[in-house]
């Protein structure tokens, strides 16, 4: 099994990005990658279409709002993985009120890729999601 993760610290109080970013259906919010997401399932899963149309469907496996995180796994997706399994948590920054780190980080097995394609891809898809959350945030 692979697996990436990414962490930025972004200009707000962990629970202003928590509030952002902690609901499930909440990614177009602060993901320009992903402008559309239907809530299904009584918000338990998330059907995502990204600008160029592909489908993404995601299932929330864990949710802790004290703990500030929540992890899903993909239920389809054009990416070339199988089992994939993410999670997205806010950590207080010691000594800071005005900071939060963020972590977005998953596990997957490569299918039709190879394991440094898909690590990367990942990578690059974290990498940009919390650069695009830094911007929103610092708006």
């Amino acid at each position: 099994m692979a697996s990436t993760s990414v962490s930025r610290v972004v200009p707000a109080s962990p629970q202003r990005v928590w509030d952002l970013i902690g609901g499930f259906d909440a990614l177009p919010d602060w993901l320009p990658y992903i402008p559309e997401s239907t809530a299904l399932e009584g918000g338990r899963v998330r059907r995502l279409t990204n600008p160029e149309g592909d489908v993404i469907v995601e299932r929330l496996i864990g949710f802790d709002e004290a703990a500030r995180h929540y992890s899903y796994a993909i239920l389809e997706a054009p990416f070339p993985v199988d089992g994939y399994v993410s999670t997205l948590r806010v950590h207080t920054v010691p000594g800071r009120d005005d900071a939060a780190e963020v972590q977005w980080s998953g596990r997957f097995h490569p299918a039709g890729a190879t394991e440094q394609e898909v690590v990367d891809l990942f990578t690059g898809i974290y990498a940009d999601g919390l650069d695009a959350l830094h911007e929103a945030l610092a708006a």
